[in-house]
C-alpha cells in the first residue's frame, strides 16, 4: 500500500455511497496501491453499515468507529492507524474534485511532506452556495488561522496529504478535537519541519454539511484562541506524550474506538487489537515513542 486516504464520517449515511464510490473508482486509476479508511465518528445512522456492506473491489476499503463525536478525533484515529508511505483525508462528500488527488500525489512524489488543497488560491474554481452569515463567519475564522499558520490561504479545505511519518507524528500530538482541527495539524507538521505546499483545486458546496454555524462556531473560534495560544510564534514545540513509553488515544466512554473487519476488503490488519483499541504506528516512523491509533485526545 502506497497511499492510505482517511475519510471521516458522521452521519453520513446518506451522502457516503456516492462519495466513496467516486473515491473508490479514482483510487483504482492511481498509479500506485491505495487503501480506504472510513472512521466513523460517533454516528447515530447507518453510516458504518454504508462501509461493511461495501463490495469488495481493486481499493481494499475499511472502517474504525468513534464512540466520542468530533472530526479533528476522527481524523487523528485515521491518521495513526495508517502504514502507508503516503496518507491524507478528504471529506465524505468529496466536495473537492477528485483530480486534485493526482496533483496531491505528484508534489509528494516531488518530496513535499505537507499537501493542501486551497480555495483561496488564483487558480482555484469554487462553487460556493453557502448564506452570506456563513461567508462572513468563515472570513474571521481565515484571519484567525493566518495568525498561526501565516501564509496558508485556506486552513478549512478538506483535502491533505502527507508524507506517512510526517502526518502520524502531527497527528499523535494532536489536541483539537472539532472542526478547528486542521489548523492545529498544519501548525504540528510545519513545527516538525515541513513546509506547507498548496495548490488550488475545484470545490464545489454539496449540500447536508454537518457543520452548523448555530451549534459549532463558538466552539471553533475557541479552539483557535486554544491553538494560538499553544502555537504562537516563539513557542517551542512539546514533546510527545510518553506514560509508560507509550501513547495511547482512547475513545471517551467504557467502549473504544475499534476497527473493524469486513468481508474481504479490509486494509491489512497489523497486530491485534488492544484493550484500548489501538493499532502500531508504521515501523520506521522517526518518532521516540511507540505511537498507538486510537479515537481520543493525548
Amino acid at each position: 500500500m502506497q497511499i492510505e486516504i482517511v475519510v471521516p464520517a458522521r452521519n453520513e449515511a446518506r451522502r457516503l455511497p456516492d462519495g466513496l464510490d467516486a473515491l473508490c473508482r479514482k483510487a483504482a486509476a492511481l498509479q500506485v496501491p491505495a487503501g480506504i479508511l472510513v472512521v466513523d465518528s460517533a454516528s447515530t445512522d447507518a453510516t458504518s453499515d454504508v462501509v461493511r456492506r461495501w463490495p469488495a473491489g481493486p481499493v481494499p476499503v475499511s472502517l474504525l468507529r468513534c464512540d466520542r463525536p468530533g472530526k479533528g478525533l476522527a481524523v487523528r484515529t485515521g491518521l495513526l492507524a495508517t502504514r502507508a508511505p503516503f496518507v491524507g483525508f478528504c471529506d465524505a462528500d468529496m466536495a473537492t474534485d477528485l483530480a486534485a488527488l493526482d496533483v496531491a500525489l505528484g508534489l509528494l512524489a516531488e518530496g513535499n511532506s505537507l499537501v493542501v488543497g486551497s480555495r483561496g488560491l488564483a487558480g482555484s474554481v469554487v462553487e460556493n452556495r453557502h448564506s452570506a452569515v456563513r461567508r462572513a463567519g468563515a472570513a474571521v475564522f481565515r484571519a484567525m488561522a493566518r495568525s498561526v499558520v501565516p501564509g496558508a490561504t485556506d486552513t478549512q479545505c478538506g483535502f491533505k496529504f502527507f508524507s506517512g511519518p510526517l502526518a502520524r507524528a502531527a497527528a499523535l500530538r494532536l489536541t483539537t478535537p472539532g472542526f478547528a482541527f486542521d489548523i492545529e495539524l498544519i501548525a504540528l507538521c510545519q513545527r516538525l519541519g515541513a513546509s506547507l505546499t498548496e495548490f488550488p483545486v475545484h470545490w464545489q458546496d454539496v449540500p447536508g454539511s454537518t457543520f452548523s454555524v448555530p451549534r459549532h462556531s463558538a466552539a471553533a473560534l475557541r479552539d483557535v484562541v486554544s491553538i494560538w495560544l499553544a502555537h504562537r510564534p516563539g513557542r517551542a514545540a512539546g514533546p510527545v506524550s510518553q506514560p509508560d513509553g507509550h501513547h495511547v488515544a482512547q475513545c471517551g466512554g467504557a467502549v473504544p474506538g475499534h476497527r473493524e473487519r469486513g468481508a474481504r476488503h479490509v486494509l491489512p490488519v497489523h497486530g491485534e487489537l488492544g484493550q484500548a483499541g489501538t493499532q502500531p504506528l508504521a515501523q520506521g516512523d522517526q518518532l521516540d515513542v511507540e505511537g498507538k491509533a486510537g479515537c481520543g485526545q493525548p
